[in-house]
Parts: structure tokens; C-alpha cells; sequence
């Protein structure tokens, strides 16, 4: 069964991290996983920029690494960058000091290719638990979310998914998206409708 809010006790649980933001502004933060991707993280720009709305884009270091060009057009119009370690790695199926390490590697190739450094982190497949998070904490933001597009997913019915994660923003709400070639088709059905949603609904979109 596919979850398209986080259960509310999951967040009581684990409140060491940033699930949402301000319940009380009319404000959605919508970000974009594991790019920039050529073809994708450009289609995304372009919709936001026509919607003249704002997103953070949690990128993988190889990525920036081999689309410096794209990762610099995210900053240039107006959105942000948090850190997605480089190689897209899963918290725990390594030693942890391989895996910050990694972090860290991410971090410096976005500062070397686009002067930001990056001070929001969200672990790849929302994976963490208390070694990383004590150590991570220190420097970023652990950001994590409570709706989820789930449009990596083989096989959606995204007029499902379109109609779920409309019912389920609400103020505050962090909306996770990807922008990687596996989403790019389910990406492009379901985005556009919701971004007309946000509009429609008097939503403002912000950075984290």
C-alpha cells in the first residue's frame, strides 16, 4: 500500500528532522530528488517558471558533477540546493564514515561548480537513523517530507497520484518529487496539474 502522507506518528517519532514546515502560512515547499538530469530538471524548471513558483532540488553529486551547467540554471532562476550525497547512497548498507564522507563529497562538488554550500540534507530513499543523524545534524538541515508524488513508481495511476497529493498538501506541507529519466513520464502527468492546483488554491511556494 502506497502511503501519499506520511503517517502522523512517524514524524512524533523521529522529530529530529524537518518533515514539514509552518502549519499556520498558506506556503508548500516543493523539491526535486537526485538530479539535475538533462531533459527533466529543465522540463521542471520551465513548468515552475511559468507557474512562477520556487522549489529545492536535492541533488546527487555525480549529477552536478557531470551537468554543471544545469545544476547553475536551478540557481540562476531563484531555486535552491540541498545535498543528496553523490553517489546516491542508502544509510546504513555501508560504514558510516564512508557514507559522510560521501556526503561530503557531494557537498564540495556543488560548491566547486556552482559557489553554494549547501546547509539542507535529505537522505536518499529517506533512509537515516540516529549514528548519521548526530553526525549530519551538525552541519545540515535533515529534510524529509509528508507528501510524496511517488512518481518513480513503475506502473502509476497518476491520476491517483495527482488526485492523492492535492488532497493531502496543506499548509506547510514538503512535497517530494524526483527529477531523474525513471519519473520523467509520470513526472509530466502529474506535475503540471498540481502546480495549477497550488495556484488555484491561493498556495504560495518557498525555498527551505
Amino acid at each position: 500500500m502506497q502511503f501519499y502522507k506520511v503517517p502522523g506518528i512517524i514524524p512524533r517519532l523521529f522529530n529530529g528532522y524537518t518533515w514539514h514546515k509552518d502549519r499556520n502560512k498558506k506556503t508548500v515547499y516543493l523539491t526535486f530528488d537526485d538530479g539535475p538530469v538533462p531533459s527533466v530538471s529543465d522540463y521542471v524548471l520551465k513548468l515552475l517558471d511559468e507557474h512562477e513558483m520556487k522549489a529545492t532540488y536535492f541533488m546527487v553529486g555525480d549529477n552536478v558533477y557531470k551537468n554543471p551547467a544545469l545544476a547553475n540554471e536551478v540557481i540562476q532562476e531563484g531555486h535552491g540546493i540541498g545535498n543528496h550525497t553523490y553517489h546516491h547512497l542508502r544509510a546504513g548498507k555501508m560504514p558510516l564514515t564512508v557514507y559522510l564522507d560521501d556526503v561530503e563529497q557531494c557537498r564540495k562538488v556543488i560548491l566547486e561548480k556552482t559557489g553554494v554550500d549547501t546547509n539542507t540534507f535529505r537522505p536518499p530513499y529517506g533512509w537515516i537513523n540516529g549514528p548519521y543523524s548526530r553526525h549530519l545534524s551538525q552541519r545540515y538541515e535533515i529534510i524529509l517530507w509528508d507528501v510524496i508524488s511517488w512518481d518513480f513508481k513503475s506502473g502509476l495511476n497518476t491520476g491517483v497520484a495527482l488526485n492523492k497529493i492535492k488532497e493531502h498538501t496543506e499548509n506547510g506541507s514538503i512535497v517530494l518529487f524526483h527529477d531523474q529519466l525513471k519519473s520523467k513520464n509520470n513526472l509530466q502527468k502529474i506535475l503540471p496539474g498540481y502546480l495549477e492546483y497550488l495556484s488555484s488554491q491561493g498556495f504560495q511556494t518557498a525555498l527551505l
